[in-house]
């Protein structure tokens, strides 16, 4: 409503060719909620929106913020076995999905076979929102058209009080992590945690205004969208989205809309973005600022295609309300391609030892410790699950590895359940990956644990060639060799043209699954495209 009152007819979303104003954005999540409202839908209601990205999920987001509901971001990748998980651990009262003439996906069917596969009295409310309201219907869900002809009778009063309602420590939503090792859990997750996050964020380290416009390609039931979105919100910034990511067509986004802010994030977005054909030809100087998480080369690398803009890395998780460090504004360039930041006022970072009670010395890798506003409340239906990760004292264990510098920047050193042991010494992907990062002709590359029968466990290595190199999995074998000590050294290289993504991360449990399979003469799971 303030970004409303403050910007009005200024661009708020830019998604393909569609752009919504604040003033269009503020109306159609009222209107939205009345349509929600007028279905029982009020303050603590579940309220599940499976969806691709699209204008119509960000109001639905919103209507829901309004009256006070939880929001369910799904998965848009979900299929039967994972949604049926969500309805039946999460209970929500409504799933909300997208039906229109121009979306080729799947989703109202997928949807409409979840339901059906329900007891009927455990059955969401099913509203598909989009212009193909036959193919809505021809599931038995309600229509955008039939939500807003319901919302009519909802005043803006009524609106009103329900906002009024709503408190800061009130649940705000359900964000289920990737679910790579196990069914996916729900991270609880206030009001406060989720938008005080995003207004810190934006406002010191951002440093984001009216005049920025940010690119950020993320999904947008990902924390990594839903944060920045809210940061743009807050300060009446524009934010470019992507019906999907593709390189040459994100370029044509960033260049045409002249992005101040690039928002990469992950490196299976940067790599390819980069390596682009037309990349060295494109009009890049209007951005001044990038986020990349990665290592230290890939850091670099993307702090040099991007010359004078600045670069800022991370740490965060589904767990902490999305992030929970970046680089201050004074932070030098060093720091910003070696450390993930410092951590955030009101948020503090401790890191445990590993071999015993209690806190690791200084500069000492650990397990990072976080305690603070933006950590989960807990995990739904979970309570072992809660109290392994939060300890008495309110820490969140984060099962990654880390160490605090002098300047108290965060460096990220990987994850405990990530270790490769190679006849009994510890191996750390991220030391590999971070070697295999140098080598020119390696876009990205990931390194897991393969079985072995003398070693228990030896190194993998997956790796994405860039556009117009070659190389050999004996070349790649003998530049690590030269690096690293014998037993970090792959044993098995395989290249990759893509890579099996959870949201926004690879998934390397089905790269180690691969490796496994194919060493044991079986079928390797489906999920990569190998050459």
């Amino acid at each position: 409503m303030r970004a409303s009152a403050a910007h009005g007819s200024r661009g708020a979303l830019v998604i393909g060719d569609r752009r919504v104003s604040f003033d269009e954005l503020l109306d159609r999540a009222r209107e939205a909620a009345r349509g929600l409202a007028s279905l029982g839908i009020g303050r603590g209601s579940r309220v599940a929106a499976f969806m691709p990205n699209c204008e119509e999920l960000v109001e639905i987001l919103f209507a829901m913020a309004m009256l006070g509901a939880v929001a369910i971001p799904v998965n848009s990748r979900f299929r039967l076995r994972e949604l049926l998980h969500i309805a039946r651990d999460a209970r929500p009262a409504m799933f909300v999905t997208l039906a229109t003439a121009a979306e080729h996906s799947d989703h109202v069917e997928r949807l409409a076979k979840m339901a059906s596969e329900l007891p009927s009295q455990e059955r969401p409310l099913l509203v598909a929102l989009g212009d193909d309201s036959e193919r809505a219907e021809a599931h038995g869900m309600l229509t955008g058209a039939q939500l807003a002809a319901a919302g009519v009778q909802v005043s803006d009063s009524t609106l009103e009080d329900a906002r009024a309602r709503v408190r800061v420590r009130d649940l705000a939503a359900i964000l289920y992590t990737s679910g790579t090792t196990a069914a996916p859990k729900g991270c609880l997750h206030t009001h406060e945690a989720l938008v005080r996050n995003a207004i810190v964020t934006g406002r010191t380290r951002f440093l984001l205004g009216p005049e920025d416009r940010f690119w950020d390609p993320l999904p947008m039931f990902h924390v990594s969208f839903l944060t920045p979105l809210l940061a743009c919100v807050d300060a009446g910034a524009q934010m470019l989205a992507m019906d999907r990511f593709e390189p040459e067509s994100a370029l044509d986004l960033i260049e045409r809309e002249r992005a101040t802010w690039v928002f990469a994030a992950f490196k299976a977005i940067a790599g390819p973005l980069i390596a682009a054909e037309s990349f060295p030809r494109r009009s890049l100087s209007s951005v001044r600022m990038t986020m990349l998480v990665g290592l230290e080369p890939e850091l670099r690398a993307f702090q040099a295609a991007f010359g004078s803009a600045q670069l800022l890395s991370t740490y965060g998780s589904t767990e902490t309300g999305g992030v929970i460090t970046y680089h201050e504004p004074d932070a030098s360039d060093e720091q910003r391609v070696s450390t993930c930041g410092t951590a955030f006022r009101g948020v503090e970072l401790a890191i445990g030892a590993l071999e015993s009670e209690g806190l690791a010395a200084p500069d000492t890798v650990g397990e990072i410790l976080v305690r603070g506003y933006s950590v989960l409340d807990g995990y739904l239906n979970d309570p072992d699950a809660t109290a392994a990760a939060l300890d008495a004292d309110g820490w969140l264990h984060t099962g990654d590895l880390g160490r605090l510098d002098a300047d108290g920047q965060l460096r990220f050193e990987g994850r405990l359940k990530d270790m490769i042991k190679v006849g009994g010494e510890n191996v750390s992907p991220a030391e590999v990956e971070a070697l295999l990062a140098e080598h020119p002709a390696i876009v990205c590359a990931y390194v897991v644990a393969a079985p072995d029968p003398r070693l228990d466990e030896v190194v993998a290595a997956f790796a994405q060639l860039a556009p117009g190199t070659t190389a050999s999995a004996d070349e790649l074998i003998a530049f690590c060799a030269e690096n690293l000590a014998r037993y970090k050294v792959p044993r098995h290289v395989r290249f990759v043209d893509g890579w099996p993504m959870s949201a926004t991360k690879v998934r390397k449990d089905v790269l180690r699954d691969t490796i496994a399979a194919e060493l044991a003469g079986d079928a390797a799971p489906a999920g990569i495209v190998s050459r």
